[in-house]
């Protein structure tokens, strides 16, 4: 049962750690306020080990929603609704207290026993914290309970399942929240829209139509002040793990038979099944991974992943991976190859998804006075955000011959004031009961089971890093990766 409107009391663990909290959670909470998604029925605690007060925790508060500036809304009135509660995680009468809180604002904002756990801090303590929740009675309520957890959600298939079994002796998976940043993105939630409202694509959708399609996420800034956490991750599991694999369970999944949480996780659930299994010996014909070097960039000498800053000297972690993927279903068995790359210090920042349709059998307008290019679908997803149509049409002279043209949707053109933010999203869903845009147990399952092929075969090998330049397109053997099998990379990124 969802409602437009929710109450709740939201307790945010790890509310002074980092700045998630203050870039994201405190302006989506506020954005939702604004936009009338919020009611005033509800309470935020903020939990964490320092010894704040209301006064000092609302302060930042105001601070994270001054850009804001909307005279509409009481910026002190607003941040009325938080309340902070030193925590101690190992200290069980901490939790007497918090409960006592959570009761007192709940009859307070009349939240109707609502509770939603936010889990934003280090995945070491989430087991712990799971059950002294349960031990000491914070998850029995009236009301509905849920859980939030931020990725990353464990460093491999065999921690992730130690975590969800943590997790699971607290919260049913109906209760748990798993959240992905990128299911809550404006043009990736277009997918579904593009794909299953439109008779013009989706009769295409398939092995027969389709020669390619290409997913890229590239960032131009490096790893920054996350070095440490990183050079223990890197865009493996930092990136392909998680986001790039949501997407194309998304751009490549059979039609679910109705638009329910259950019915589509279970379409995501068969792509990532379906996933080409290899061996480790094939994991190099399959994957190239990168590390960038220093370079220079606007007049500016940046330094390279291994001057980074809590960095090994001698790191052998990926900054960038490019990677062909195979689905062996009926719709995409016979040679439709998925190319995914994502990287630090590239050219530009861009998110986006290429579909590239196969030529016509017998194209009549071929010849080097006509300028006719492949079909191509491509979803914008950030920073900007649209669709575009390449197709091909009449040259504006004389002579009938042919050049590409493109038809394109910009949602910079509707108004962006009002366009909401991922977590906004994510967050009124949660608070909802719409799990549709989270990830399930099942696809981290069968994610984390593919990656781990790749990172054992690279921990084996040293690779010769660093091998591309800040500011590039990452590594030449990327560029090979599509050249072996007749494909390039598309560059659309819209002016």
């Amino acid at each position: 049962m969802t409602t437009n409107n929710p109450k709740a009391v939201i307790v945010i663990f790890g509310a002074t750690g980092g700045d998630l909290a203050n870039r994201k959670l405190y302006p989506s909470i506020y954005r939702l306020y604004r936009n009338g998604k919020l009611s005033d029925n509800f309470a935020v605690i903020g939990v964490a080990r320092r010894p704040w007060t209301n006064e000092v925790f609302r302060d930042k508060v105001k601070e994270s929603i001054e850009n804001f500036n909307d005279t509409n809304i009481d910026p002190d009135e607003f941040a009325s609704h938080f309340h902070y509660n030193p925590f101690d995680i190992q200290d069980l009468e901490h939790y007497e207290d918090l409960d006592k809180l959570i009761n007192e604002l709940d009859d307070k904002y009349e939240a109707e026993g609502n509770r939603l756990f936010y889990f934003s801090m280090a995945p070491n303590f989430f087991g712990t914290l799971a059950a002294n929740l349960k031990s000491e009675g914070l998850t029995t309520t009236k009301g509905w309970t849920r859980l939030v957890i931020e990725k990353p959600f464990g460093h491999d298939f065999k921690s992730a399942k130690e975590l969800n079994k943590q997790i699971r002796e607290t919260f049913t998976e109906d209760q748990i929240y798993r959240i992905d940043h990128y299911l809550g993105k404006e043009m990736v939630q277009n997918i579904e829209v593009i794909r299953f409202a439109n008779a013009l694509f989706e009769p295409l959708w398939n092995n027969q139509y389709i020669s390619n399609i290409q997913i890229t996420s590239s960032e131009v800034l490096g790893v920054e002040e996350r070095g440490r956490y990183y050079d223990g991750a890197g865009a493996l599991k930092d990136m392909m793990q998680n986001h790039m694999l949501q997407m194309l369970a998304l751009i490549a999944m059979d039609p679910p038979i109705k638009l329910t949480p259950e019915e589509i996780r279970s379409e995501k659930v068969k792509v990532l099944r379906a996933l080409r299994v290899m061996n480790e010996d094939e994991v190099d014909k399959y994957f190239v991974r990168g590390q960038y070097d220093k370079g220079i960039v606007n007049g500016e000498e940046l330094p390279s992943y291994r001057e980074g800053n809590g960095v090994d000297p001698e790191s052998n972690t990926e900054t960038f991976v490019a990677a062909k993927l195979m689905i062996d279903n009926f719709r995409w068995a016979g040679g439709v190859p998925f190319y995914i790359r994502t990287g630090k210090r590239m050219k530009e920042k861009s998110t986006e998804i290429v579909v590239e349709f196969k030529d016509l059998p017998m194209n009549l307008y071929y010849g080097k006075e006509h300028e006719t290019k492949s079909n191509l679908l491509v979803i914008h997803v950030q920073p900007h955000e649209g669709i575009t149509l390449h197709v091909n049409a009449k040259k504006g002279d004389y002579n009938a011959s042919s050049t590409p043209i493109t038809l394109s949707y910009d949602n910079k053109a509707g108004d962006k004031m009002n366009t909401p933010e991922a977590y906004e999203i994510l967050l009124h869903d949660c608070m909802r009961g719409d799990s549709t845009n989270f990830t399930h147990w099942d696809e981290v399952a069968f994610s984390w089971k593919f990656i781990d092929v790749i990172t054992n075969a690279w921990s084996k090998k040293k690779a010769d890093f660093p091998n591309y330049n800040t500011g590039s397109n990452g590594p030449k053997e990327a560029d090979q990766l599509l050249l072996n099998d007749g494909f390039e990379w598309w560059d659309v990124t819209p002016e």
